[in-house]
């Protein structure tokens, strides 16, 4: 891992000697511990030896490797430990002993089985964090139910909420897994500034339903306390007008107005229609919402003849909110990310794979750590070495497939 010098009156990484054991799997779990070791935490992570986790085999995309795991497993130790054998378990219970964080999203019930779970291993470590992930929280009717990421967008109501009027849709990004990586996230950094403050570890407990029912916050209170949620309305606001896609010439450029000063900005700068922010058609968002049609209709003629780039120009100068429909290939070229230097090479066992710095920035600090992406029990004897295994039982145990 990498050990960078510090600059005279730099301060080091935030998580910086803190060791962080993993029993993870799939997003969630390895997001969180991911940001954990992007920010300086050493992440060991308990794979099983017959292909690790499963995200290894989701797709062949990133030059042999599975793009999920790519993304989520940089900086990390991968080792290869059976958990159903109890020489295997056992060594991963010594590695917790010594760690600051636990992190879990098995299979509901599963790590309380090992004894791996949360309140188990914090009644013997009171100095460690441990973190349950879950699908649906320990509880409920729905405890033990298979929570995969698509089934939790329906659950929340993320998926009645997305799409057209027509269709509805899933997020095109793993939404319920990224919101409880980033809550288990969050969480630890908590628990680690209490334990700062009162020496004590604890328990910590996300479900991927809770958080991404707090993500649906707007149209939750929306549809609670006004009557019915918003309507599905494609790339449209349900609540703004105007707040869509508009074609040009050459492609779609996006338009958000927020209030009526900056209607009363477009009209005039942008559409030629100075006439349109007092018409009382259009003079209120109230009145453009009601009258969508005319709104949208008005926007896309004046935009209509104009190619992408004229029509964001123009907006930009009237100082109204818009932005193109990038394709994916073009985020990975966006000229914003290239200017502020954000790309980075991660090796891998494939060799070096472009990764984007992660989104916090310490400028005070070195970097953050953009280590390898490890290959399956890539570092199972080094960690065993430092548990003080002996050679030789570490090759009885490999012969006996208990690790690999």
């Amino acid at each position: 891992m990498n050990t960078q010098p510090l600059p005279h009156g730099a301060q080091p990484l935030p998580l910086a000697g803190v060791t962080v054991v993993a029993v993870e799997q799939a997003v969630a779990a390895p997001f969180a511990t991911r940001q954990l070791a992007d920010l300086g935490a050493r992440v060991v992570k308990i794979e099983r030896p017959d292909g690790g986790d499963f995200a290894r085999g989701y797709d062949t995309a990133a030059r042999g490797l599975a793009s999920h795991f790519v993304w989520c497993n940089r900086g990390k130790e991968s080792v290869a430990v059976d958990l159903k054998d109890p020489r295997g378990l056992a060594l991963v219970r010594r590695m917790v002993a010594g760690a600051d964080v636990f992190v879990q999203n098995l299979a509901q019930g599963a790590a309380a089985r090992l004894g791996l779970d949360a309140a188990t291993l914090c009644a013997a470590h009171p100095w460690l964090i441990a973190v349950d992930v879950s699908g649906y929280g320990a509880e409920g009717p729905y405890a033990h139910k298979r929570a995969y990421d698509m089934l939790v967008q329906c659950e929340a109501g993320l998926v009645s909420v997305t799409g057209t009027p027509e269709q509805p849709v899933k997020s095109g990004i793993p939404a319920a897994d990224i919101a409880a990586g980033m809550y288990a996230f969050s969480g630890v950094l908590a628990a680690l500034v209490r334990r700062g403050t009162t020496g004590r570890g604890g328990p910590v407990e996300v479900s991927l339903l809770d958080s991404l029912a707090e993500w649906m916050g707007h149209p939750l209170h929306h549809g609670m306390h006004g009557g019915a949620a918003p309507a599905r309305t494609g790339l449209a606001h349900a609540v703004i007008a105007p707040y869509d896609a508009y074609p040009t010439t050459d492609g779609l450029v996006l338009l958000s107005v927020q209030n009526d000063r900056e209607w009363r900005r477009l009209a005039e700068r942008v559409l030629g229609r100075p006439e349109l922010a007092d018409d009382p058609a259009f003079a209120t968002n109230t009145a453009r919402v009601a009258g969508r049609a005319a709104t949208d209709a008005v926007v896309a003629a004046a935009l209509a003849p104009l190619t992408a780039a004229e029509a964001l120009a123009r907006l930009d100068a009237a100082g109204i909110a818009c932005a193109r429909l990038n394709s994916v290939a073009e985020l990975a070229d966006h000229p914003q990310l290239t200017a502020r230097d954000r790309w980075r090479e991660v090796e891998s066992p494939v060799g070096p794979l472009r990764a984007l710095l992660p989104p916090v920035v310490f400028p005070d600090a070195p970097e953050p750590r953009m280590d390898r992406i490890p290959a399956l029990g890539q570092d199972t004897d080094e960690v065993l070495a430092e548990l003080g295994v002996p050679e030789a039982e570490v090759k009885e145990l490999r012969d006996a497939g208990v690790i690999a």
